[in-house]
Order: structure tokens, then sequence, then C-alpha cells
């Protein structure tokens, strides 16, 4: 047996409880489907009564003799069936379901539509809390002051000249970027870039064997083939360009996603020295440059010959996704097509916006901005690896010397458990598997990628609670 809450007795799910006896009969899906079938039969024959509260999966895993994933997965499986509810602070409900007129038969209850989850740990946004409002209300200001005239009136297909040249002078300081104005053109983030360039490259297209599948999904959108490289800690394994049909490579250089890592020295040399010698053009995607912390900054990819790698960024991790603002720094021989390419004036950023970014640039506040937020982050950095280390010693994290992402090591085969059991404690959170190419080499290894940038300030100690609740018991436990 074990204990529930009757709201009759204590609305507020606290006080004394009623027993509640459950029999765990054979059948198909094993332990779990047993106690999923058992809980279902007491809320459809109405031993549990609507706004029940059961008691939270580790105590009835205890009670039962059962793992507690065993428990998470039931609950959450009822929940998607509608016939719980579960809310962060509120635990875990018998649903308020309306009873069918008398003489029809009840069918399946249909799957009550997704909340939103009380915390947002899926990676690839900033903490939005933290965009600079005043100094960019000051830009603006400042920007749309000095416009001139022409700039309200048809424009470059490039973008403003004030923005390219401030791009190339932060770049070339920050980064190491070598560019001059004629060979920026601006764009509507990284997404917008791969587009562009997905129309002017043709045949197969190299990519890591993790990223972000979207992105895959342009190239091959546009009629490219993909060839996969492997990854490992020292970045993509370039020494298998040679034996691909490869013209063009994309790279995370500067920190692998999601693995996290710079390329190794070596293979920045080999993959531009593959670039000079068969006329390929190697991508590079700067995601999050400027977010290091423990380690000295990797310099840009592009740096090494800019006639060979195209430089790609965009302000959707420093300053926010909204603004729809990237760039690409190209080679020379590739700035017609891509303007070509570009097209109408409907697919350009704004002007204004540019101008916006030209000025918060050059007066410094970019700086200052990404300084502090690289503060912010690694502050949540290490409250994430601290508060592992306590709850979850035998979780390795890996990834953490830049970005706004780690990655946690699972045990074999429970990457999809653990996913449910974070969904069930109100995290919304992926597991490594969603990045991984269909056609990579090799068995996949289990993890999560936990973004820590997104989840406001003060939901973030919620957050890392319940995401160490829903991780798996050290082995032996």
């Amino acid at each position: 047996m074990t204990s529930v809450v009757n709201p009759a007795e204590d609305p507020r799910g606290a006080g004394p409880g009623s027993d509640l006896h459950l029999e765990l009969s054979g059948g198909p899906g094993g332990r779990r489907g047993a106690l999923t079938r058992a809980l279902r039969d007491a809320v459809r024959t109405g031993r549990l009564a609507p706004g029940t509260r059961l008691p939270p999966y580790r105590s009835l895993a205890a009670d039962l003799g059962l793992a507690r994933n065993t428990v998470a997965e039931a609950y959450a499986e009822l929940v998607a069936e509608g016939w719980l509810t579960a809310r962060q602070g509120s635990g875990t409900r018998v649903a308020h379901r309306a009873e069918p007129p008398e003489g029809r038969r009840r069918g399946p209850a249909p799957a009550p539509r997704p909340g939103r989850p009380a915390y947002d740990l899926v990676q690839g946004a900033p903490d939005a809390a933290a965009f600079p409002r005043t100094a960019w209300l000051a830009s603006a200001r400042r920007a749309l002051t000095a416009a001139p005239n022409e700039a309200f009136g048809p424009g470059d297909p490039r973008g403003r000249v004030e923005l390219r040249r401030a791009l190339c002078d932060y770049l070339a300081r920050a980064r190491g970027v070598r560019a001059d104005p004629g060979r920026v053109v601006i764009c509507p983030g990284f997404a917008g870039a791969l587009r562009l360039l997905g129309r002017v490259l043709d045949g197969t297209i190299a990519v890591e064997s993790y990223g972000l599948g979207f992105h895959r999904s342009l190239l091959t959108g546009a009629g490219l083939a993909t060839a996969t490289l492997t990854v490992d800690e020292h970045g993509a394994r370039v020494e298998e360009l040679a034996a691909s049909d490869a013209s063009a490579v994309l790279l995370t250089a500067a920190h692998q996603f999601p693995t996290g890592g710079p390329l190794h020295p070596e293979r920045r040399a080999a993959v531009v020295d593959w670039a000079r010698a068969t006329g390929g053009i190697v991508l590079e995607d700067d995601y999050d440059g400027e977010f290091r912390y423990d380690r000295k900054p990797v310099g840009a990819l592009q740096g090494l010959d800019p006639e060979r790698v195209v430089y790609i960024g965009s302000v959707s991790k420093s300053l926010s996704p909204a603004l729809r603002l990237g760039w690409m720094v190209l080679p020379g021989h590739l700035v017609d097509a891509v303007l070509e390419a570009k097209g109408e004036r409907e697919s350009w950023s704004s002007t204004l916006d540019q101008l916006t970014l030209a000025d918060f640039i050059a007066s410094g506040s970019y700086d200052r901005h990404v300084r502090r937020m690289r503060r912010h982050y690694r502050r949540r950095r290490d409250a994430l690896v601290e508060a592992l280390a306590l709850r979850a010693p035998h979780v390795r994290v890996t990834g953490v010397a830049a970005g706004l992402h780690a990655v946690l090591e699972l045990p074999p085969g429970t990457e999809r458990t653990v996913v449910r059991a974070a969904a069930w404690q109100g995290v919304a959170v992926e597991g490594l598997s969603l990045y991984r190419h269909g056609e990579a080499a090799g068995v996949p290894g289990d993890g999560l990628v936990v973004g820590y940038g997104t989840p406001p300030e003060h939901a973030f100690a919620g957050a890392l609670e319940a995401l160490c609740e829903a991780l798996p018991s050290a082995p032996g436990e």
C-alpha cells in the first residue's frame, strides 16, 4: 500500500492521506506497464477521485520497490494520455475529466495540449532579460539622428556600410578576422547566411557528425548532398575530407556544437591546406566565439586564409535572436554570386537595426555587454557544475569551457528515459542524439544538452534542482 492525499480532506495536498491499494499484475510492458495499468484502472473506476494528489515518484518507487525511473515513466505516460496532470509545485494529480453521458461508450481520452514547461534548459537562446535595453535605445536614437537621408531609400544588398565598417574593426580586434567592408554581407542571422550559400555552392558539403539538423536541412533543401566528419575530443576529424567528394565543409571551429571544445590547431591547419589544395571552401560558424571561461581566446579560422574561408557570425547569442542580424565575411570570388543570390530587398535586414548595431559596436557598448554577459554566464555555468557535483557526482559534464550549454554524459541506453523524467519534472531539455547526423558512423553516446542561458535569474536555481531530480542514480544505488 501507499498513501495519497484526498483533496476533500486537504485541498492543499498537506496532512494525512488515505491508503491506496495497487495490484501490480503481470502483462505486457514489465513492471512499468503493470503500474501504468493499475493507476489507470484506479482512476477509471473512481477509486482515485479527480484532483487527488499522488505521492512523489520517489516515494511511490520506495513503497512499491520499483526503480524511480519506472514510476516517473508511468506518471509521464498517464499525463500524456490525460489521466493525470503534473505541475511544478503542485505535484501529480488525477485529472478532472468530464463524464460521458450514460450509455455512451467511453473512447480513449484525447491527449492534452502540451503546456509550457516550468523550466527551459533547451540550448540555443541567451538570457532574454539581459538584453541591454537602455544602451540599445541610446544607440538607436543616435543612429536615427545621424542617419543620412539615403538610408531610408533603397539600400545596398551588402548592408549598411556603417555596420560593415564597425564589424570589420570589431572582428579584427576580437576574433582575428581579416576583412574589409566590401567583402562583408549583412544577412538575417546564420540561417539566412546558410540559405544564401546553399544557392551558391554545389555538389557535396561535409558537416560534423553532431550539429543542428535544421542547418543540415537548409543545405539539403538547396540541393546539396552532405557527408559526415567524425567528431572527437579535438573537434571534427578533418582528415576524413580526403576520402570524401566534398567541395565545402561546415565547421564550428571555436567551440564544436554541441559536444564542446575547439578544433585542434593541427586540424585547423589541415583543413585550410585541404581547401587550398582542392579549391574547397570552409564555412566557419562562429556561433558563440565571444563566450569563453576557462581557456585562452581561440581566434577565427578565417584568419588563416580569407580566400578559402567564409566567416559567419550573428548577434543571436550575444544580444538576441529577435534582432535577426548576422554577417558573412566572404572570399572575394564569392561576393558577386552571394549578392546575386540575395536578390530582392524583402529578404534584407532592417536598415534601422543595422544602423543601431553599428553605433552599439562603435560606441563600445557591445564590448561592455559581452564582458558583462561573459561573467553572467560563467556564474551560471559554475552553478550548474557545482549542483551536479553535489547531487549527481557520477554524471560527467563536458563542453563547459565556453558557450551557453553543457553536455551531460549518461549511461548507455538511458537518454530517452532521462528526457522523459525531466519533462515530468517540468524541465524542457534535449538529448544528445537529437543532434547526431543520421548517417554518422560509430556507436552514439547517450547524453543531455543542457542550455543555461534561457531561464530567468529567479528560476535558475529551481531549474537546476528539477534537472538533478531527473538524472539517473549512481550505479549500485
